[in-house]
């Protein structure tokens, strides 16, 4: 068996280290090589100002520049080319592709100057020459701007510096000589694009991650608060499931003495649903413990009676005491409901109420109770506000949770249905239709 030794060891290590870098720029160049070598369409973004901008505006800056830069090519030379307005075309229709196409139409503009050059150099003289022509440098301006607000930081650079040099390449005349205040005056206006619309960019992208991340928030934010009110609504439930739970532990240990020598088959089943119900309480505290370690408030109402419709009028004379009018109304023949619709309709009445005081502080508010063969409906209007709005004046009350929202979990867990908006006069309104399961006699 082969051994391997420190010095294998660490000279196979430093290969591998030594591949990595070589590894990372070969990675490196052939993104940059997609980058640069695309045809993919890329639209301005609607943040950017030129995205508002018609783009009428920039087809005439093009028309404009191409006639003043054919004109400048006319001025210095006697009889232009084919091939040197051909390219002056072109050079003014990459603004126009920069729109939608920027890597495309900076490889035109680049491409337009550089050739456009090249080809009157056998024609102007030597004192006459320049590199780039002012309205050229005007319409590449604009080309690297558009260019720049689309592509990654990186890649505005390297193109950047290509233009830099071709430029620096078609100055040079046989003599050696390049003409200093054209190419550097050129490249002051390229970096300030450059610059510009790399700014613009990386300010828009970090904006539309800073908006994705609000979104992500607002998300997290509603689906806690979702929880945190399913969690308080569990918790009050809890009170009425293990009081029932707990009668029916107490009427199984009853039964067999009510009876004449049960049988053991009788005692057997009664203790069977007895061992079940004292296991489901159980199971329940321990629910209710994971629930109440999650809110410390809880501890402190662990023991309060959950509420129902009976103490209706005791919360209206609460309210009313607070400073607010409330007008009631009942239809239909009040009767006994399941615990669970008491309790979700007395604290529907509660929420809204509340939010009342809060956001109509000054007016009057109309309870109606319905009492249906199908259902209870709940209607809780107020009129406009009489008074500013001041939330700290009305506080909000114990056992109370996030307004439409646990409104909505309530009625939504009993298969019911609540609307709530805002009325024609300007007031507001919460209808609720809730289920009824009225319990049998005897039970």
């Amino acid at each position: 068996m082969h051994r391997v030794d420190a010095t294998d060891k660490g000279e196979r290590v430093g290969d591998g280290d030594g591949r990595a870098p070589g590894a990372a720029l070969r990675r490196a160049a052939i993104r940059l090589r997609r980058d640069l070598w695309t045809t993919a369409r890329d639209p301005l973004p609607r943040q950017t100002w030129f995205g508002w901008l018609p783009h009428g505006h920039l087809v005439l800056l093009a028309t404009i520049a191409g006639i003043a830069k054919m004109a400048e090519y006319a001025e210095a030379i006697d009889v232009l080319s084919a091939p040197v307005e051909l390219l002056v075309v072109l050079q003014a229709a990459s603004l126009v592709l920069a729109l939608s196409r920027p890597v495309p139409a900076w490889w035109l503009s680049t491409l337009s100057l550089f050739l456009t050059s090249e080809l009157t150099d056998a024609t102007v003289g030597v004192d006459m020459l320049w590199p780039w022509s002012v309205w050229g440098i005007v319409v590449h301006t604009f080309v690297v701007l558009l260019l720049a607000l689309r592509v990654p930081p990186y890649v505005t650079a390297v193109t950047l510096l290509l233009t830099v040099l071709s430029g620096m390449g078609s100055a040079a005349v046989p003599s050696g000589i390049v003409h200093n205040e054209d190419v550097v005056g050129g490249t002051l206006a390229f970096a300030i694009a450059a610059v510009v619309g790399a700014s613009l960019r990386l300010s828009r992208v970090a904006r539309n991650k800073l908006l994705e991340q609000e979104v992500l928030t607002a998300e997290e934010r509603a689906l806690r608060t979702v929880l945190e009110e399913r969690g308080r609504i569990a918790r009050e439930l809890h009170d009425v499931v293990a009081h029932h739970m707990s009668v029916i532990s107490i009427q199984a240990q009853v039964a067999p003495h009510l009876v004449e020598n049960p049988s053991d088959e009788l005692r057997e089943n009664l203790a069977g649903i007895r061992q079940n119900a004292v296991e489901a309480l159980t199971e329940l505290r321990r629910v209710l413990g994971v629930l109440r370690a999650e809110d410390p408030s809880a501890d402190s109402v662990r023991h309060t009676p959950q509420p129902t419709l009976d103490r209706l009028d005791e919360l209206l004379d609460n309210v009313r005491a607070a400073g607010l009018s409330v007008d009631t109304a009942t239809s239909g023949e009040r009767r006994r409901l399941s615990p669970g619709v008491e309790l979700s309709a007395y604290r529907i009445v509660q929420e809204a109420l509340s939010n009342a005081m809060r956001h109509a502080p000054g007016a009057p508010v109309r309870v109606e109770t319905g009492y249906l063969p199908t259902g209870l409906t709940l209607r809780i209007a107020n009129t406009p506000a009489t008074r500013p709005v001041d939330p700290a004046s009305a506080p909000l009350s114990p056992g109370l949770g996030h307004g439409l929202l646990g409104m909505r979990e309530r009625t939504a867990m009993l298969g019911g249905e609540l609307v709530a908006g805002p009325t024609p006069d300007g007031g507001y309104e919460v209808t609720a239709t809730l289920p009824l399961d009225t319990p049998k006699d005897g039970t």
